[in-house]
């Protein structure tokens, strides 16, 4: 058997197990799926254990998704592009980094929006998932605002997103919310605000939400956050984090197996996850 996990700090919230698991036995594979909670003084002691042939590979979460990559023997395009990993293949001890969020995230969005070039896009937070966002966006987009509390980390991101990608892209502080996300077109959540158990809280004050914008929350637990509710209740147009979710850990499964995952038995198992109380 071979072994495949997710590593994080924390991760028992993670509903990927059940996810991944599911899609393996669809698939009648001989590998197995478990979170590995991993704090951020153990990261170079973990990767080390990973290089085990027996480990396939692993996705990364929260919080080491940009500080693994000098871990890493090798990265792909879309990761130095995006400047995080959320998927390591194993390559006879040999780590190679991918990352799926950027195109499950963009996929996700094309199939709820539509056509997408052109259009004017506010990115709550400065984190690893905002980078994947960014990153995808940033070919088709005509503008990218990207929020976050700390103005010089959504600087710092923006710098790095024009580095690779010709778009008008500002960092700036939560305080100028209110004037980007009136003109936008999609604003997408990319910070923790509003998962469980927190489902009271919002990133962004729903006055600002309006008709005829789309709003993508990369949290999926709950299904249904704060933001989302406010924003079908202004007349937006909603986007939950599970598809974005399933996208990802379908190429994932891909990258790590060379088999298609079977995304309808990933996406059942997941909500299946979310109803027995995961959350």
């Amino acid at each position: 058997m071979r072994r495949l996990y997710l590593i994080g700090h924390p991760v028992a919230h993670s509903i990927s197990p059940q996810m991944q698991g599911a899609s393996i036995e669809a698939l009648g594979l001989d590998y197995r799926y478990e979170a590995m909670p991993v704090a951020p003084e153990s990261l170079g002691r973990a990767v080390a254990g990973l290089r085990d042939p027996s480990v396939a590979g692993f996705n990364i979460t929260i919080p080491h998704k940009v500080t693994i990559l000098p871990l890493l023997d090798e990265v792909d395009a879309t990761t130095k592009a995006v400047g995080a990993v959320n998927t390591v293949v194993n390559e006879g001890g040999r780590l190679k980094g991918y990352n799926t969020d950027s195109p499950a995230a963009v996929r996700a969005l094309g199939e709820a929006y539509g056509e997408l070039d052109g259009c004017h896009v506010v990115v709550l937070g400065a984190g690893g998932a905002a980078r994947a966002v960014a990153s995808g966006l940033a070919p088709k987009a005509r503008w990218i605002r990207i929020l976050a509390r700390d103005i010089t980390k959504a600087e710092a991101l923006a710098s790095d997103v024009s580095k690779h990608h010709d778009v008008d892209i500002l960092g700036v502080g939560l305080g100028e919310a209110q004037c980007n996300v009136g003109a936008a077109d999609i604003l997408v959540n990319a910070t923790p605000v509003g998962m469980s158990p927190n489902v009271g809280n919002s990133p962004v004050d729903a006055r600002l939400l309006h008709p005829g914008l789309l709003v993508f929350d990369l949290i999926y637990s709950p299904e249904r956050t704060r933001l989302l509710q406010d924003a079908e209740a202004s007349g937006a147009k909603t986007l939950g984090g599970l598809t974005m979710l399933v996208y990802q850990g379908a190429e994932a499964l891909r990258l790590w197996t060379g088999r298609r995952a079977p995304e309808d038995v990933m996406m059942g198992a997941a909500r299946h996850a979310l109803g027995d109380g995961k959350r």
